[in-house]
């Protein structure tokens, strides 16, 4: 599968945003995908992520309740809405699918290329 991320800009904090993640394969709605996102100097960390049918999520601590993560399987297309975004979000953020539901990046098989995401205080 291919992986392309799209959505990230500058933005103010407080404002919202919504990344998209764009998917090539045959069998989309088989796989459970994963937001994760990675600063300079930090590792990889999980924001969020949605099982093969949408019904069920999981989110980090420090999004949960201001991001949402959805899929429209007829558009093979995965997204984060994300509110109230605070200058801590800035971060480059990347989609990943995985046959598992899960907030480890090491059960991802395939990335995406990243967005960047700037939130100015």
């Amino acid at each position: 599968a291919q992986l392309v991320e799209s959505g990230g800009r500058l933005v103010q904090a407080g404002d919202s945003l919504t990344l998209s993640c764009a998917v090539s394969t045959q069998t989309f709605s088989s796989y459970d995908f994963g937001w994760f996102r990675r600063t300079p100097g930090k590792e990889r960390e999980f924001v969020a992520a949605i099982n093969w049918s949408g019904g069920s999520t999981d989110y980090d601590d420090s999004v949960k309740g201001r991001f949402t993560v959805y899929r429209d399987n007829r558009r093979d297309t995965v997204y984060l809405q994300m509110d109230n975004l605070k200058p801590e979000d800035t971060a480059v953020y990347y989609c990943a699918a995985a046959t598992v539901l899960s907030s480890t990046a090491d059960d991802y098989d395939y990335w995406g290329q990243g967005t960047q995401v700037t939130v100015s205080s």
